[in-house]
Parts: structure tokens; C-alpha cells; sequence
């Protein structure tokens, strides 16, 4: 079973930008990148603006994994929330437990934990000491 730590980085609609960069700078290998115009269905708050937006990306460094999302409709990203622990598992059940866990006790569901086009199960959630995790589930292929 995997379990894995990534470093989630939340943007203001520079993701693509910073993407560019991070494959120049430290040969950051793009993954996997999904847009919210690739969603099946945009929020309903979202409009044409937001389509080329990214939703999800994963990065390839060297060993290691970077994680990356805009944050739709020019919204400022809350102090705390740009930088962000994905916390990744293979298994959608471990996924929902680790979640659960670090919603008890005063933690808080910023985005519930529910199956996206991205991950068949996702979460967001900040626990009772203010750090915020993405529970994410990897896709089974």
C-alpha cells in the first residue's frame, strides 16, 4: 500500500506560469495536469475565465513529487493555504480514515472528501492545529 508525503502548492492562476519555470529551473517533469475546462462539470460559480486554469497537477523532481492547483476566480489563497501537505495513499479506504482522523477533534472540512476526475477519492482538511493536508487517492490504472 502507498503512503506518501508531497509538498501541495495552491496558486493564484499562475500555475501554468510556475510549471514553465520549475521545468527550466529544476527539470521538472509534468505528470499529470488537468484543468478545471477538462472537468466533466465546472463549479457553477466558475465561468469561461476559469477553463484554462489548473485544477490538479503532479510534477516530477528528480525523486520527488510536487503538487500543484490555481486557485479559481482571482480568490486570495487564506494565509497558511499556499503551501499545503498532499498526503497520498493507493487505497480509498486509507484514504477516508486518514481524512476522518484529521477532522476529529476540532479539525476542519475545507473540501469533503469524495471522489474527483482527478483522484477517486479527495479530501481537504485542516487539522485541529491549523495545518492544512489533500488526502488524495492515486487512480488505480
Amino acid at each position: 500500500m502507498t503512503l506518501k508525503l508531497t509538498p501541495y502548492i495552491n496558486l493564484e492562476g499562475k500555475t501554468s506560469e510556475a510549471i514553465r519555470f520549475y521545468e527550466q529551473a529544476i527539470d521538472a517533469k509534468v505528470l499529470l495536469m488537468l484543468t478545471y475546462g477538462d472537468m466533466p462539470e465546472m463549479p457553477s460559480t466558475f465561468n469561461d475565465e476559469h477553463k484554462n486554469l489548473v485544477a490538479h497537477a503532479k510534477l516530477q523532481v528528480g525523486d520527488s513529487e510536487l503538487m500543484f492547483s490555481d486557485s479559481p476566480g482571482g480568490s486570495r489563497i487564506a494565509l497558511g493555504k499556499q503551501v499545503t501537505i498532499c498526503i497520498t495513499t493507493n487505497d480509498v479506504e486509507k484514504s477516508k480514515r486518514i481524512f476522518d482522523a484529521l477532522s476529529q477533534d476540532g479539525g476542519q472540512v475545507n473540501m469533503p472528501f469524495q471522489a474527483e476526475p482527478f483522484s477517486p477519492g479527495f479530501g481537504d482538511v485542516t487539522d485541529k492545529f491549523g495545518v492544512t493536508f489533500q488526502v488524495f487517492t492515486e487512480a488505480q490504472y
